[in-house]
């Protein structure tokens, strides 16, 4: 019989773990009514050059049946569509956030170490410590470059199981050196994951080392160019690897709709390749025009994000001002450290841009 005499407060404080609790939920804002700039997301809908043939596969799935459990039609679309490399599997994932967990699953021990640099994506350090394992973030330099020296010295004193870098990075949109991330790989004695999720906008990937890399796995998602909400991560690397991973995969985790929608979608990738091309090109003419203002200080970018720096003003401040005039973007630099100050803007369409620049430097003059 169960004590009713424990407030639920003590049984919190009993029973879930110490990092779980000092952890705070991800927190995603209420959108709506405001131009949505705050989530790295492709603004275009789908033409109806594909909405009426989707329409029509989804009357066909077969709703009352459980997906196929390995996905594997998509998975080789997948492959084609990108370009993978024949002899390289695909395991798939309810996005990247997935995929990490299972990754860190897989790797979980006593003592084990996820490592990654910092500032970059929080769920690698999120996910760690759901897990039980100790997370060490090696500091970037002020240029959000990989400091190489720091990191070398931190995988070998930590020897990490994993190791994280998102490339390009999120929240920077930069690129890192690739002698510094090949330099990473061949200290580390575990596993290094390279997380393209903003490779369509970057122009560089790394999927072409996995041949040469035995620790080496390269993670991308179809969320930023134009299918956030179906929730698609994907892994790349060595059949053996992923055949380990798999096992932390719950059953049937890639849904009917999800699996008949992308690979629809996937069949029609030269629709997201042109407007991943539009993104890239009002990317430049939107930082060229943050660039012309004075207040701010803009990074260069190789996602389909801005990330800037406020020389003056509270980010705060000019965050929660953006949001009265309709506009929702990143807050970041609310707390001391290398992100103090900065905001971040997902590059949209042409007009949400102008719309937001204007309410931007409108809330500069009046902030």
């Amino acid at each position: 019989m169960s004590d009713n005499s424990q407030s639920i407060s003590s049984l919190i404080d009993q029973w879930i773990r110490p990092e779980v609790r000092s952890l705070s939920a991800y927190h995603v804002p209420d959108a709506g009514g405001m131009i949505k700039l705050d989530a790295m997301e492709n603004p275009y809908a789908w033409p109806d050059a594909i909405s009426g043939s989707w329409m029509e596969a989804l009357k066909k799935a077969q709703i009352n049946r459980y997906p196929d459990p390995g996905a594997h039609q998509l998975k080789q679309t997948i492959k084609e569509a990108f370009d993978l490399p024949e002899n390289s599997g695909v395991l798939l994932g309810n996005g990247s956030d997935e995929l990490i967990q299972m990754l860190a699953m897989a790797l979980s021990a006593k003592d084990r170490v996820v490592m990654s640099v910092e500032p970059s994506f929080v769920m690698y350090r999120m996910i760690a410590l759901m897990v039980g394992m100790e997370y060490v973030g090696v500091p970037l330099k002020d240029d959000y470059s990989i400091n190489i020296d720091s990191t070398i010295a931190a995988i070998k004193k930590h020897n990490p199981a994993v190791i994280f870098l998102a490339y390009p990075n999120n929240p920077t949109g930069n690129l890192y050196s690739e002698d510094a991330i090949r330099s990473i790989i061949e200290t580390s004695r575990g596993l290094v994951v390279v997380d393209e999720a903003y490779y369509a906008f970057a122009g560089a990937s790394l999927v072409n080392w996995l041949e040469k890399y035995n620790n080496l796995l390269v993670m991308r998602t179809v969320s930023k160019m134009g299918m956030a909400g179906l929730r698609l991560g994907y892994l790349i690397g060595d059949c053996q690897w992923l055949e380990q991973i798999d096992k932390m995969r719950l059953p049937y985790n890639i849904g009917v709709l999800t699996q008949v929608t992308a690979q629809l979608a996937l069949e029609h990738i030269e629709i997201f390749d042109q407007q991943t091309r539009q993104i890239c090109k009002d990317r430049e003419s939107l930082y060229t025009a943050l660039q012309g203002i004075d207040e701010i200080e803009v990074y260069e970018t190789h996602a389909n994000f801005i990330l800037f720096r406020l020389k003056t003003l509270s980010s705060r401040s000019v965050f929660d001002a953006l949001k009265t005039q309709g506009v929702l973007i990143k807050n970041l630099g609310d707390n001391e450290g290398p992100l103090h100050k900065c905001l971040r803007v997902t590059v949209g369409t042409e007009g949400e841009n102008q719309k937001f620049l204007h309410a931007l430097k409108y809330v500069l003059q009046k902030v």
